[in-house]
């Protein structure tokens, strides 16, 4: 019996060392397809247009990414823009994360008259696309009078239906009630229980929120098109955009590089969104 036993463990050690190879290699895979868009991104940034459409294809850097650069600052007011997306893009994310934790502890946590209602009119809401709202709210911004001011892009993304929603399914799992009645005994108003319970629970909640609001306005290019009717005062997207088709052809080395440069805030937030994220729930399974 033991002498069986001796010769099963071995084969089982070995099945399981086979299938962790397996799945490191699908994972090895996995990362090298998704990896392999951002370094083209990079070697063609490095190279002129030409050198780009040029068989074999290059599959190292160049030496043209300066070029690229000084073609591309002289061409949009490539700062300007960034400087005006980040403007729009935190602005946004910080009314997102106030509003929709908010408007999402009242729904996860507390009764009153009408809830399901007003959350069943926020899910059709969340269903509707938002291309649908466009001419809606241009008029309204037009008779406000923000057409072409940063007012118009931050102003109606200060909430929205998806972050309300997924605040509210983390909230109702993540804060206990008797978190909230020994706050309530303790004579804790409404703001209180907010500030000093719910939020630093649900902070892997907020920071994903945040990413997913940062990185959602950073791109989004049809509504600043529309509203940004000054060519001189627009976001990065549009004008990116711009690039394309400049003086009849489009110098795609300039473009790539354009876009490599806009990813680097887009990184910046991800890689201290995601520390939040993993930082708490390690928190969590220790406590």
């Amino acid at each position: 019996m033991a002498s069986i036993q001796s010769t099963r463990r071995p084969k089982a050690i070995r099945g399981t060392r086979g299938r962790g190879i397996a799945l490191h290699a699908v994972l090895v895979v996995g990362l090298v397809l998704s990896a392999f868009p951002f370094y083209w991104a990079v070697i063609m940034s490095t190279h002129t247009s030409s050198e780009i459409f040029s068989y074999p294809p290059k599959l190292l850097p160049g030496t043209h990414f300066l070029e690229n650069a000084r073609s591309l600052f002289d061409t949009v007011d490539f700062f300007g823009s960034m400087l005006n997306s980040l403007l729009v893009a935190g602005s946004v994310t910080f009314l997102v994360l106030l509003f929709d934790s908010l408007a999402a502890f009242v729904f996860a946590k507390f009764a009153f008259p009408g809830r399901r209602v007003l959350f069943a009119l926020l899910m059709v809401i969340f269903m509707v696309p938002a291309q649908l709202a466009a001419i809606p709210q241009f008029v309204i911004m037009a008779k406000l009078g923000w057409i072409g001011s940063m007012t118009s892009l931050i102003v109606p993304a200060a909430a929205n239906a998806f972050g309300i929603f997924w605040m509210r399914q983390y909230m109702r799992g993540a804060i206990h009630d008797e978190l909230l009645d020994a706050s309530r005994i303790d004579g804790a108003s409404f703001l209180r229980q907010y500030w000093h319970v719910a939020l630093p629970v649900v902070r892997p909640g907020l920071a994903f929120l945040g990413i997913f609001t940062f990185m959602g306005q950073w791109n989004d290019y049809a509504w600043p098109l529309i509203a940004l009717t000054n060519p001189d005062n627009v976001t990065l997207q549009v004008a990116l955009s711009q690039l394309n088709g400049t003086h009849g052809t489009t110098d795609y080395g300039m473009v790539m590089t354009g876009a490599l440069l806009a990813l680097v805030p887009l990184l910046i937030v991800f890689a201290i969104g995601a520390r939040q994220i993993i930082g708490d729930l390690a928190k969590g399974a220790i406590k």
